[in-house]
C-alpha cells in the first residue's frame, strides 16, 4: 500500500523558513513526478513546485514562490523536500506533497497524482 506523508510544517513569523518533507512508503521515488500544492482557506488548491525523480532532476516552480522555495529529493531517504525561505503571510496555506507513477508527464495537474498526503499546516505571521 502506498502512501505519502508531509512533515515539517508550523508556524514562523514573515522573512522566516520552514522545510518540509515528504516520506513515501511502498512506494520508491524514481523516475516520477513528486510535487507540492497548497490551499489557503477560501482558495483554490494551487501548485507551487514539482520535481522529476530522475538524475537530472528537472523542477519547476510558481511565479508566487520563484528564488525562496527550493525543492530537491533525497533518495538514500526516499523523500522530497521543500525548503522555504523568506516566508510571506501569504504563504499560509494547508501544504499536500503528491506523487505520481513513473514515466507519466511532469506538470501540476492534479488528476495525474493519484498519491497524496494528508497536509501540513504552514502559517506565517506578519
Amino acid at each position: 500500500q502506498v502512501q505519502v506523508m508531509e512533515s515539517g510544517g508550523g508556524s514562523v513569523q514573515a522573512g522566516g523558513s520552514l522545510r518540509l518533507s515528504c516520506a513515501a512508503s511502498g512506494y520508491t521515488y524514481s523516475n516520477n513526478c513528486v510535487a507540492w500544492f497548497r490551499q489557503a482557506p477560501g482558495k483554490k488548491r494551487e501548485g507551487v513546485a514539482r520535481i522529476y525523480t530522475s538524475s537530472s532532476g528537472p523542477t519547476y516552480y510558481a511565479d508566487s514562490v520563484k528564488g525562496r522555495f527550493t525543492i530537491s529529493r533525497d533518495n538514500a531517504k526516499n523523500t522530497v523536500s521543500l525548503q522555504m525561505n523568506s516566508l510571506k503571510p501569504e504563504d499560509t496555506a494547508m501544504y499536500y506533497c503528491a506523487a505520481a507513477p513513473p514515466l507519466r508527464p511532469c506538470t501540476f495537474s492534479e488528476v495525474q497524482f493519484p498519491y497524496w498526503g494528508q497536509g501540513t499546516q504552514v502559517t506565517v505571521s506578519s
